[in-house]
């Protein structure tokens, strides 16, 4: 998979794509790069800034590993925006619709059952996408987050930039975690697909 357009400084990595377990029934969404990292080590939520969820995956069971080059099971990871931008640069709304196509192939690829988006505009993009909710729900992260919405085929549980966490929102997204697995989550879909 090769992003349509390349803006990232010369010698530096043009994006960061999706990483983890490709039969993942769980797929965490972040916004791009620069917010979320991944940039130096190829591998998203590997940023500083994440690093209060990556704690969260570690304690649930998603993730073991080295910080920089974490193993994920039963969990991949990705961007909405995949491409590496120079420092303090945003993608514009143009390079967002862009690469929709390349997320959605890379979304339905793996076909989780559990979708994750952190943060306001990857919660925006999966309501729109992949509900029929959007309209009836307001972007107030700090309510939605660790929350239940079921989606088209999904269960979306969307997620507070890690970096705004309450105190409570940690053991909140925990619990949710957990009670999520310890039932049959699975979603009914249109496509079954398994890779590997």
């Amino acid at each position: 998979m090769r992003p349509p357009f390349d803006r990232s400084p010369p010698g530096d990595r043009p994006a960061v794509f999706g990483y983890g377990d490709a039969n993942a029934d769980f797929h965490l969404i972040g916004n791009h790069p620069g917010v979320h990292g991944g940039a130096d080590t190829g591998v998203p939520f590997t940023a500083p800034e994440a690093e209060p969820l990556m704690d969260v995956l570690r304690e649930v069971g998603f993730a073991n590993g080295p910080p920089n080059e974490p193993v994920f099971e039963n969990l991949f990871a990705s961007y909405v925006h995949m491409c590496t931008l120079p420092a303090g640069e945003t993608p514009t709304d143009r390079e967002y619709d862009d690469l929709e196509r390349y997320f959605d192939a890379e979304l339905r690829a793996i076909n989780a059952h559990i979708l994750m988006p952190v943060g306001e505009r990857a919660t925006d993009r999966i309501l729109e996408g992949y509900t029929t909710q959007r309209d009836r729900i307001s972007l107030e992260m700090s309510a939605l987050h660790a929350t239940e919405i079921r989606g088209r085929g999904f269960l979306v549980v969307p997620i507070r930039e890690p970096g705004e966490w309450e105190d409570t929102e940690r053991e909140a997204l925990v619990a949710r975690l957990e009670a999520i697995l310890g039932r049959d989550y699975r979603q009914t879909k249109g496509v079954a697909t398994l890779v590997g």
